[in-house]
């Protein structure tokens, strides 16, 4: 368990190592997820990434590119639950300046590391699926970048 855990860290603490542009991926090696573990997860990352950019407004929106995956769905679904105006199709409104978000599910173990980044921020954890949804195996693990 602890090889597994300074794994996630070590995972985390590389993945911070990229530079921020337009070459954001949206998805590595992605794994398949069922529906409700995709709910949970991307129910618990939205909540935590809501916290760290702070509320939705008319001037809040989040550009992600359009996938089909259920994790993509689930993602968009919270994101639009949280009060954030989601773009898919890249049309946006003259006066806003949406906050680009790119993602990652990836498989491990049994487990599944997912991460959430935009240009300030990228959020990441590692969870444990279940027939109901997701529990979290890891702690939230947050990279600023100025």
């Amino acid at each position: 368990m602890r090889k597994l855990l300074a794994l996630f860290i070590a995972a985390a603490l590389l993945s911070g190592c990229q530079t921020a542009d337009d070459a954001m991926t949206t998805s590595s090696t992605p794994v398949t997820v069922t529906g409700p573990a995709a709910s949970a997860i991307a129910g618990d990352l939205a909540s935590r990434l809501a916290e760290q950019i702070g509320p939705a407004s008319a001037a809040t929106a989040i550009k992600m590119e359009k996938e089909q995956s259920e994790f993509a769905t689930a993602l968009e679904a919270a994101l639009k639950g949280w009060g954030y105006t989601v773009v898919t199709d890249g049309k946006v409104a003259k006066d806003v300046k949406p906050v680009e978000l790119a993602f990652a599910v990836e498989g491990f173990d049994g487990q599944v590391f997912a991460r959430v980044s935009t240009p300030s921020i990228a959020l990441g954890r590692a969870y444990t699926p279940t027939a109901a949804g997701a529990t979290p195996a890891s702690p939230l693990s947050i990279m600023q970048r100025n």
